[in-house]
């Protein structure tokens, strides 16, 4: 069962997830009610609040609110203070924190810190 959920509108974050290769279940448009059931981070992009919706919806499902740990975001650096802001806004309105902040699909880098801060607070 995956310690890690993501949600990706372009594929960006999945093509992050994969090159960290690690086991992470994908938030589904069409359904995204879907209980993690255990302790585990959220990995998100930064778009309008409109087109988080599913985030939204699978985080208010059963123990999912819950059971969220920290929030890792994504997006271009150029937008200054909205970089990673869809991340920022759910760390800020659950009062948990923003574990890894990384720019586009991630680098080399971005994956090693990434598991990095899974491995800390004992996610795999």
């Amino acid at each position: 069962m995956p310690n890690i959920a993501y949600y990706t509108v372009t594929g960006q974050t999945r093509r992050f997830i994969k090159k960290t290769g690690l086991e992470a279940y994908e938030i589904n448009d069409a359904d995204p009610f879907y209980e993690m059931g255990r302790p585990f981070i959220l990995v998100v992009p930064s778009y309008d609040d409109d087109m988080m919706d599913p985030v939204i919806d699978f985080l208010g499902y059963k123990s999912n609110r819950k059971n969220i740990v920290g929030v890792v975001g994504s997006g271009n650096r150029n937008f200054n203070e909205l970089f990673n802001h869809t991340g920022k806004d759910i760390a800020k309105g659950l009062n948990i924190p923003v574990l890894y902040e990384y720019e586009f699909n991630g680098t080399d880098r971005d994956v090693e810190e990434f598991k990095k801060v899974v491995n800390t607070i004992g996610i795999k």
